[in-house]
């Protein structure tokens, strides 16, 4: 249990990677023990889409941050205004350089989608913690919609991209950001 308890004090958002490739067999590895995540009804609905060239993580960034320039540019008004800034300077990566991305998908419209594949994300994260590997999930990512970039993602037109997450050796492991307590909002015994 304390080594269990420690993977959950060691994992971090990471943003920041050394120059070193995440071998893919290691990275099937860990999508392996994701696949050990629950599921509404044992569904298992997560697909994967891995990333390893760098060329290709950037476009990918370039698509996402078109994209939503082009919904800020339709609703100004909308939640994504507070990352203008950076969406529009042509030298940030909304995958911050890492060497790895991996897509966690499903199908539209499953009811349970997001929290099936939440569950999966995290143990995606855990997984990549306990092999010394940094990870970040990355909702900016997300925006694609070239049907080609698709294409060669495997990501078909019945299927949603939920989870963007970037994986890599990190250059270095925050400290944790203070915690509140839990709000408990009452026990019924």
């Amino acid at each position: 249990m304390n080594d269990f308890q420690a993977l959950l004090r060691k994992r971090r958002s990471i943003r920041e990677f050394q120059d070193r490739e995440v071998p893919l067999e290691l990275v099937r590895e860990i999508i392996r023990e994701t696949c050990l995540a629950p599921s509404a009804m044992n569904g298992q609905p997560w697909r994967f889409s891995i990333v390893t060239n760098r060329e290709k993580i950037r476009q990918l960034s370039d698509e996402s941050k078109s994209n939503l320039l082009s919904d800020l540019q339709a609703d100004p008004s909308s939640p994504i205004k507070r990352y203008e800034d950076m969406l529009r300077n042509p030298g940030f990566n909304v995958f911050y350089n890492a060497p790895c991305v991996v897509y966690l998908c499903g199908p539209s419209g499953l009811g349970s989608l997001d929290v099936d594949c939440s569950l999966a994300a995290c143990y995606f994260m855990f997984a990549a913690a306990a092999r010394n590997l940094g990870t970040c999930w990355i909702g900016l990512g997300a925006h694609l919609r070239d049907s080609a970039i698709l294409k060669d993602l495997g990501i078909t037109g019945d299927l949603q991209i939920v989870a963007p997450i970037i994986v890599g050796y990190p250059k270095a492991i925050p400290e944790a950001s203070e915690r509140s307590e839990p709000v408990i909002l009452g026990i019924l015994q």
